[in-house]
């Protein structure tokens, strides 16, 4: 097993366990799929998202909610102070997730957290 090639990891989620499908590459925690030879080529494109205090925000980051938020679709409000662990960056109108205390994973705006 020493002479297999190492892959790299997810640029998604940074999991170590992608694997080859045809000319692309799968992450299997995420179900993310990127072509290497492209990914080498675009190192420019880093997503950047920003807490409510202008802080750079990071994959793995816990954050604090700042406003009450209401749980779409149940009658859950997460209060504020509610701690945000194991984030991932996502692109879009949620552009974070995590593990929100007492609730689960959940995408976030990153408009209303801030880092801890």
């Amino acid at each position: 097993m020493s002479d297999t090639q190492q892959l790299p990891p997810c640029p998604s989620c940074g999991s170590i366990y992608a694997y080859e499908d045809g000319a692309l590459l799968v992450c299997p925690e995420c179900a993310h799929e990127w072509d290497p030879k492209a990914a080498d080529q675009s190192d420019d494109d880093t997503l950047i998202i920003k807490d409510a205090n202008g802080a750079q925000l990071q994959d793995g980051d816990t954050v604090t909610v700042i406003k009450d938020l209401k749980v779409k679709g149940s009658s859950l409000v997460i209060k504020v102070g509610t701690k945000a662990k194991n984030l991932r960056l996502l692109g879009g109108d949620h552009d974070i997730e995590g593990k929100v205390d007492g609730h689960g994973t959940m995408g976030l705006k990153s408009q209303f957290v801030k880092k801890v």
